[in-house]
Formats: C-alpha cells, sequence, structure tokens
C-alpha cells in the first residue's frame, strides 16, 4: 500500500527533531454546495531540524516513531 503524502505549513519547530505542520483541505458542503477549509495539525519527524516556521513541506506517512509522530519530512517546496 502506497504511503500518503501531504503538504502543508510548519507552524511550530520548537521541538528537538519534529516539525508541526497545518495541512489544510477544501471539501463541499453536502447542502450549502459551498467550498470549507478545514485544516489538521501532525507532528513530523524531521531529524535534521531543517523545516522553520512558515515553509510550506511535504510529509509523507510513515510507521510510528513516538506516542504522536506517524509522519516524516519528505521535502522543503518553494513558498
Amino acid at each position: 500500500m502506497p504511503r500518503r503524502i501531504l503538504q502543508g505549513v510548519v507552524v511550530s519547530d520548537k521541538q528537538d527533531k519534529t516539525v508541526v505542520v497545518r495541512v489544510e483541505r477544501r471539501y463541499m458542503h453536502p447542502i450549502y454546495k459551498k467550498f470549507i477549509r478545514r485544516s489538521k495539525k501532525y507532528q513530523a519527524h524531521d531529524p535534521a531540524n531543517a523545516g522553520k516556521v512558515g515553509d510550506m513541506v511535504r510529509i509523507r506517512e510513515c510507521a510510528p516513531i513516538s506516542k504522536t509522530k506517524r509522519w516524516e519530512l519528505l521535502q522543503e517546496t518553494a513558498p
């Protein structure tokens, strides 16, 4: 089964080897047919501490690293 890849913005880099990434998605409301934005925060493993607040990054699903980390930093993309 392929690993999911998501794109989002780093909102916190205060932890060691971990970044918090906010991923936004858009979906249509079933009754009003209006597009709604929803976001969710994921903790991702960043062994080199390369991610900084405001960076647009891609994260990939991986095996559990800790209680909350199930994603790893794949690459940084240009903002």
